[in-house]
């Protein structure tokens, strides 16, 4: 659980000591630069876990290396294993990671991992850190590393995907299916620019598509929708209505040979459950499209029976105020 980066103010250094007290069962990890200052005071502001890890970075891309760190990729390792070294002075749990790992070529991140995991990382860390590669591309990037890094067993392989192309969970899902185990990312997404992986969504591809994965999480899904709920109104970001796995239009149906055939198995057109993310209910939005069987279905559940009104009558009323309102909603077939 990364809850913040220590060095970076007062009131992150707070934050994350806070919730390194607080939180029980779980690790707790702070991020921290290829930077002295920056691993001590991230391991003061943690100490107070039960269990803590230090996540320390560096860019090894030719870009960041010779633009922003104005370095060589020699120097690079060398700080890199000099600095996990002094994180694991204050805990056996170092994470490390290749920053702009996307646009390293695959020689150059081999040489890097290999060092890190010399010095003592347990869990290698593979950020897209712009959201530039594709997932065929990522892909490649983990078995890679799995051929050239011979010392790859001794850490757990994580990714960190960002969405500027709309692949973070594309590319975090085509890591996993090639042997990454950690995928870090946000719920709703929410991160740098465009925003992170949505751990939503990579958590219900890996439950559903679970004959291909091979893999599975012990998140507890069933808190998916209230967590999401919570995070959105604590960061005052609505969540769009068309989104995947949260959205309310996630398990709306408007179409009436959709809302047809889900009344009559809903397998038919939702490959998961509200339930399973902990939302109890259908919905099937009425509209111009919706046939006779939803707004029966409907009907039947606001209580009424099939004596109680003229179907046909009923059915060409709410056709003629779809047209004009777009959605039509309980009071408006009461009224009708």
């Amino acid at each position: 659980m990364e809850v913040g980066f220590p060095v970076s103010s007062p009131g992150d250094f707070e934050s994350v000591q806070t919730i390194a007290r607080t939180i029980k069962n779980s690790r707790v990890c702070g991020l921290a630069r290829c930077v002295e200052k920056d691993i001590d005071v991230a391991a003061e502001s943690l100490k107070v876990a039960e269990a803590f890890r230090i996540h320390t970075f560096i860019a090894t891309s030719p870009m960041h290396i010779a633009t922003k760190l104005r370095s060589t990729l020699d120097e690079v390792i060398e700080r890199a294993v000099y600095m996990v070294k002094r994180a694991r002075n204050y805990t056996d749990d170092v994470e490390f990671s290749c920053e702009d790992a996307g646009r390293t070529p695959i020689e150059d991140l081999a040489r890097v991992v290999e060092a890190a995991i010399n010095a003592g990382a347990r869990t290698i860390n593979i950020p897209d850190t712009v959201g530039y590669t594709m997932p065929f591309e990522f892909s490649r990037i983990i078995t890679g590393l799995y051929d050239r890094v011979p010392n790859i067993d001794k850490a757990i392989i994580s990714v960190h995907t960002h969405d500027d192309l709309g692949l973070a969970v594309g590319n975090a899902i085509a890591a996993v299916h090639a042997g990454a185990r950690q995928v870090e990312g946000a719920m709703n997404g929410i991160g740098e620019r465009a925003g992170n992986c949505s751990l939503e969504e990579v958590i219900m591809a890996i439950k559903v598509r679970k004959d291909i994965m091979n893999v599975h999480t012990r998140i507890n899904h069933h808190e998916i929708w209230r967590t999401s709920q919570t995070v959105s109104q604590i960061c005052n970001m609505p969540i769009p209505a068309n989104k995947a796995i949260v959205g309310t239009g996630a398990f709306a149906h408007s179409s009436g040979i959709h809302q047809d055939g889900v009344l009559k198995n809903r397998e038919n057109y939702e490959i998961m459950t509200p339930e399973s993310i902990g939302l109890n209910q259908v919905q099937l939005n009425l509209t111009s499209r919706s046939g006779r069987a939803a707004v029966k279905h409907r009907m039947e559940e606001m209580g009424y029976q099939e004596s109680d009104y003229n179907m046909d009558q009923l059915y060409d009323a709410f056709l003629k105020l779809a047209d004009k309102k777009g959605q039509v909603f309980d009071y408006d077939l009461e009224a009708l």
